[in-house]
């Protein structure tokens, strides 16, 4: 039985080894070894690995992600009905789906250890979530639509499913076009949770990050769909609004009262 240290020191050579980078030097440190290990699943195009190495990734990400310490979305308290806020790592959250900030490619984010949402999801779930969503993409032949969305298996994640949504790029003042295109980005992932049984789904603050949504702005627009869409569709589905800082937990902690 490997140890974490051996697991990831395997997987830092593997990746190393495949990019035909064996002349790079494997830090002492843990830290930057894990920051070694996750900028290299970060830049890995989508291709086939080995059983070897899923076997031993997925065991490394399972362990790290229990290190993390993971939330069961059932012990927190209601808001409202169905509705929950909470203020986490949503790679950490267990519930049916979590929802994913992608961009219009939909194989996540390339940038070594950059800090958005794509990039964190993609990093815990593992190298099968980016081949999973490349062969989504392949066979659409086009990338995703603003405000659509597509559902792929969770992997290593306690969540069991991600649903992929692209939010609006804002560029100056939000247009009323804006605030559709981030309505539909709610609804559809909702009907795609519900079109697949689900029962419970966590969402981020959707468009807020690098696709600069005003966050008051983006806040106001997914409490109040969210609230529409459960009322007019007679839904039970749990919804858990994720946040990562203080400043969103108070924004969303006053809209919903």
């Amino acid at each position: 039985m490997k140890t974490l240290l051996e697991k990831r020191i395997y997987l830092i050579k593997y990746l190393l080894e495949e990019s035909g980078d064996n002349d790079v030097a494997i830090p002492e440190s843990e830290f930057e070894q894990r920051k070694l290990l996750r900028g290299l699943f970060n830049v890995r195009p989508p291709k086939e690995i080995s059983k070897e190495f899923m076997s031993i990734q997925d065991e490394y990400l399972q362990e790290v992600i229990k290190e993390k310490g993971i939330t069961d979305y059932k012990s927190l308290k209601q808001i409202e009905k169905d509705i929950y806020l909470w203020k986490g790592d949503i790679t950490t959250i267990k519930c049916d789906a979590i929802v994913n900030a992608a961009n219009s490619g939909m194989t996540g984010c390339y940038i070594p250890n950059h800090n958005c949402i794509d990039n964190c999801i993609h990093t815990y779930a593992g190298v099968e979530l980016r081949n999973e969503c490349n062969k989504i993409m392949l066979e659409q032949g086009h990338e995703e639509e603003t405000g659509q969305a597509k559902i792929t298996k969770g992997y290593n994640l306690p969540a069991k499913y991600v649903i992929h949504t692209v939010g609006p790029i804002i560029n100056g003042s939000v247009t009323d076009e804006d605030t559709e295109l981030l309505k539909s980005c709610y609804i559809s992932s909702l009907r795609i949770a519900e079109d697949c049984k689900l029962k419970s789904i966590a969402f981020c603050s959707i468009s807020t990050g690098v696709f600069a949504f005003s966050k008051n702005e983006a806040a106001k627009i997914a409490v109040k769909t969210i609230r529409d869409y459960k009322k007019e569709n007679n839904s039970d589905i749990k919804v858990i609004f994720n946040v990562f800082t203080d400043e969103d937990y108070k924004i969303y902690r006053e809209l919903l009262g």
